[in-house]
């Protein structure tokens, strides 16, 4: 089998790289439908869906912020949906 060559591997790279950015550029898009869902409905629709969440006086607002920013990679979210719901996360700390 021969071994490929560095500009076959840069090239390869090359392709990879532009259709993952072109795939998390379309993944980020926000649709009319979810920009009008409340923090509410977006934590319960993406954040319980792959494990049981705590409560949400489990964490203060910085740590909040924090688990957002970790988990909008992770569930794919726009800014918009993760500062919604850690918006509403945040909000029972200040009940």
């Amino acid at each position: 089998m021969k071994m490929p060559s560095v500009k076959d591997i840069i090239a390869l790279t090359l392709i990879c790289t532009v259709i993952a950015g072109a795939g998390s550029v379309t993944g980020c898009k926000e649709s009319k439908k979810i920009a009008d869902k409340s923090g509410a409905q977006l934590w319960s629709e993406n954040c319980q869906r792959c494990h049981n969440t705590p409560a949400p006086k489990t964490f203060n607002d910085e740590h909040w912020k924090t688990v957002g920013m970790h988990m909008q990679t992770r569930a794919l979210l726009t800014d918009n949906e993760r500062d919604k719901i850690v918006d509403f996360l945040q909000s029972f700390n200040h009940l």
